[in-house]
């Protein structure tokens, strides 16, 4: 499989080696070599089978307009733009394209949504609060974090509440962590995801780039990452 990396951050880095170690064929773009993206015309996105992007908030929509009129398949790691999945959506259906994006693809914190919401719906009624607290990387620019928000959107759902606090923090070069805490006057219970390394989230989307491959249409890795 011939695959674009863009983005050369850390996660960027190690989705690349990933891909490489896996067998196959990677090229990697920073940011210099594809401002505002300039570099993915049609002829060069054709050249590939899959586009993974692990840029930043500001440059992932550019990309996904230029790769995703193109028919191309792209997996998208980046968060902070979600604002704008609607016309992402749209346009990938369009042109029959393969889009699937995700706030985190690490298959322990598809789990700990699973958890969350069942934390929510058994234990809302029984007169317990919840609370999120995420920690990550002073580089990470949206905040909260992406999974912090899916944390929310899950909780929310399952104990029909309009809202819960997130307390966001970074520190250092911290690779992620998320905690979900449920409280009640008699005792608490806490539901924990700690990276050890940004590795389960790079092997995650190499993954998903495979999968999605063969596809077209548009995925949230929350809803398909089982079938990986």
């Amino acid at each position: 499989m011939r695959v674009l990396v863009l983005g050369q951050g850390k996660t960027g880095k190690l989705v690349a080696e990933i891909a490489a170690a896996r067998g196959h064929s990677v090229n990697v773009l920073d940011a210099k070599e594809n401002a505002n993206a300039s570099a993915l015309t049609p002829p060069f996105v054709a050249g590939f089978d899959v586009v993974i992007d692990f840029t930043a908030p500001e440059a992932v929509v550019q990309n996904m307009r230029a790769c995703l009129a193109t028919g191309a398949k792209m997996v998208v790691g980046t968060t902070g733009w979600y604002d704008k999945l609607p016309d992402m959506r749209g346009l990938a259906e369009r042109k029959q394209a393969g889009l699937l994006y995700g706030t985190n693809f690490s298959i322990g914190v598809q789990v700990m949504l699973q958890l969350a919401a069942k934390m929510g719906e058994l234990l809302h009624h029984a007169g317990y609060t919840f609370s999120i607290e995420e920690t990550h990387h002073v580089t990470k620019l949206d905040s909260p974090s992406g999974t912090a928000i899916s944390l929310t959107e899950v909780v929310k759902k399952a104990a029909g509440l309009k809202d819960v606090p997130v307390q966001a923090h970074r520190v250092g070069n911290a690779a992620g962590t998320h905690v979900l805490v449920a409280k009640s006057d008699s005792d608490k219970l806490v539901l924990t995801h700690d990276a050890h390394s940004r590795r389960g989230f790079a092997e995650g989307a190499v993954r998903a780039a495979e999968w999605l491959s063969t596809r077209t249409g548009c995925y949230d890795f929350q809803d398909v990452y089982t079938q990986m």
